[in-house]
């Protein structure tokens, strides 16, 4: 009897899923949130490509996607328009009631759980397939660094910076590297979507766009210049400042340079994705439990 149920369960979960991708061609945030990832990644990603026909030298392919979501900015602004994509979690339309009828609340907010996970993940490829399709005309696929990464990365101009240093080029390679940088903003990205549907349950959906918001700003402002000056540490100091704020900002974890690559005490990147995924399961633990105190609302429903 219990194995049937669980089977049950399991049906109606994936079915309440799959109905809430059916209304992604009749929901505009839908479209507007993807529609803004394309033009961020070319926004992100001009600067990196002129750089490259600027010395006449190809990029490898997935160089663009490293130094463009390899830097705490460009990983706060892409998570930011999960705002838009998530605003209105959980989401309640004029089918609720009947799902709520027929299957149990916690069966209900697993679909949306997984929902939620499935497209943070869509739209993570979505951004990574981006960058890769505008980089295409100036790229190879070899597994090698390229001679316009060398020269960014030795400081041959100012105003561009690679975010991943010459040692670590030295210690690695693109694809590795990229996958890093994928797996780190998609943990982040799920981090603050989870951050989002606990606040949302709890405080109303403007709980969690502003909860989300101060955890980006928290992020961008816990730099060692600004941990310095705050606490006025002189320049001695500076290498445990940033130690110190690669540990304590999740935004700080979600970028590549700051990682322990053996050379220093910075969080290892596996050490980050496992602090991610383990706060990602409480704040899911957290919203199955506030699901069966979260009081719903019909009189105003919007079916996209």
């Amino acid at each position: 009897m219990k194995k049937t149920q669980f089977k049950t369960d399991i049906h109606q979960i994936f079915l309440l899923t799959k109905r809430n991708f059916s209304d992604w061609d009749k929901n505009p945030r839908i479209w507007m949130t993807f529609a803004l990832g394309f033009v961020l990644c070319l926004m992100l990603t001009n600067q990196i490509l002129e750089q490259a026909q600027t010395f006449q030298t190809p990029v490898q392919m997935f160089e663009p996607l490293i130094w463009t979501f390899g830097d705490a900015q460009s990983v706060m602004l892409s998570s930011l328009l999960l705002l838009l994509l998530f605003a209105d979690m959980p989401f309640v339309n004029q089918m609720t009631p009947y799902w709520l009828i027929r299957t149990k609340r916690s069966v209900w907010m697993a679909s949306q759980i997984l929902y939620v996970i499935l497209s943070t993940c869509l739209y993570t490829v979505f951004l990574c397939l981006t960058e890769l399709l505008i980089a295409s005309p100036w790229a190879y696929v070899g597994n090698v660094w390229s001679q316009t990464a060398a020269s960014i990365g030795y400081g041959s101009n100012n105003h561009l910076t690679v975010p991943v240093s010459i040692k670590t080029m030295e210690m690695t390679t693109p694809y590795k590297c990229a996958i890093c940088v994928v797996f780190l903003m998609l943990f982040y990205s799920l981090f603050i979507t989870s951050v989002m549907l606990v606040l949302n349950l709890q405080k109303g959906r403007a709980g969690g766009v502003v909860g989300a918001l101060l955890i980006n700003l928290y992020g961008i402002l816990l730099t060692p210049d600004i941990f310095q000056k705050v606490f006025h540490l002189g320049s001695g100091l500076s290498y445990r400042a940033n130690v110190l704020c690669g540990w304590l900002s999740p935004l700080n974890h979600a970028t590549f340079p700051m990682h322990n690559f053996g050379y220093d005490y910075l969080p290892q990147i596996k050490i980050s994705i496992l602090l991610f995924l383990a706060v990602i399961c409480i704040l899911l633990f957290i919203s199955r439990k506030c699901i069966k105190r979260y009081n719903f609302t019909f009189s105003q429903v919007d079916e996209s």
